[in-house]
């Protein structure tokens, strides 16, 4: 990170001076004026935004609590250890990025003064338009983000180990950056930062990490919308479930459990997606996109496409251009 912003973000908060000061206890109004310890977003954001940042609160324990809105950490410098719904241990270090959905209970052991996280505080609609500029829908994509907008979903936490991609760690900084010096046009180019960053992220989901319950189910979910996104055109449930040393019909019911889908639905999904975005932005006839994305038969593909997008793909393809 930057040297001069990361000095930014060391300075001593009010709070935390009056903690080193002998203050014992986290300030709870400061965050809500509920009863239950749940931080409010409409406390922590100015009105009529959508996200912002501030840093974490160091050198005491941060008591369990909710959100209201989904929380993006990341590690500037240094490490924090967050328990996670009371029994799930998750240890940030630096570089590392944590998000949490509105499900999530969350605390924190104290930080020292070189332990530096950024706390981003966003409200679940800022995702919606971070989104539309990303013509080619990912089921690793969806999933990701279905799980943090979604309580008691497949997961209430999503923890990446990037540190060393380079792409993911500018993004963030950039987003930094911009709240901290609070440049113009600043939600039009944070919405298109964060999809480019969840763009990112569905390019990584084996540098996900997780130590709790849930662990085994994520990693086998995510090993199967990886070989959707990978094996579209002809991949099979049988591959599949031989790839994972798994039974055909135990593989069938755990991917209907995960998702709400079946493979086969999966798997179309993922054809029809590409399929539009072919159609949107190149000039491959309509015949050459049918076989590109695994079909072979031209009467079938136009009765699901009409289905899933209530128009011919030709129709479909003149609106696209018509809008961009």
């Amino acid at each position: 990170m930057q040297e001069e912003l990361l000095l930014q973000l060391k300075q001593i908060s009010a709070e935390e001076q009056a903690i080193l000061d002998g203050k014992k206890q986290v300030e709870k109004s400061i965050y809500t004026r509920r009863r239950e310890f749940v931080i409010d977003a409409k406390q922590m954001l100015d009105k009529g935004k959508l996200m912002d940042i501030r840093t974490h609160t160091r050198f005491i324990h941060f008591p369990k609590h909710g959100h209201d809105y989904i929380e993006m950490i990341y590690m500037c410098s240094g490490k924090t250890t967050h328990i996670v719904n009371g029994t799930e241990t998750v240890v940030l270090d630096k570089g590392d990025l944590l998000f949490l959905n509105q499900a999530a209970v969350h605390e924190i052991y104290p930080a020292q003064e070189a332990d530096i996280a950024v706390n981003f505080i966003v409200l679940p609609e800022f995702f919606d338009k971070a989104f539309e500029m990303i013509p080619e829908e990912s089921v690793i994509r969806d999933f990701l983000v279905g799980a943090l907008r979604q309580g008691g979903g497949a997961a209430d936490y999503i923890y990446f180990k990037v540190a060393d991609i380079l792409p993911v760690q500018n993004l963030i900084e950039n987003m930094i950056w911009s709240l901290v010096h609070r440049q113009g046009n600043i939600r039009n180019i944070n919405q298109t930062t964060m999809g480019l960053l969840m763009l990112q992220l569905a390019n990584y989901t084996e540098r996900i990490q997780s130590t709790g319950p849930r662990q085994y189910e994520n990693n086998m979910m995510f090993t199967v919308l990886r070989y959707i996104e990978g094996h579209y055109r002809e991949g099979t449930l049988t591959e599949l479930a031989e790839l994972m040393n798994q039974s055909i019909p135990g593989l069938s019911r755990f991917i209907k459990r995960q998702s709400g889908m079946n493979f086969q639905q999966l798997l179309q999904q993922k054809r029809l997606n590409q399929a539009g975005f072919l159609l949107a932005t190149t000039n491959l006839t309509v015949e050459d996109i049918i076989l590109a994305v695994g079909y072979d038969n031209t009467s079938y593909f136009h009765k699901i496409f009409r289905e899933r997008h209530g128009q011919t793909p030709k129709r479909y393809r003149e609106e696209r251009r018509k809008n961009n």
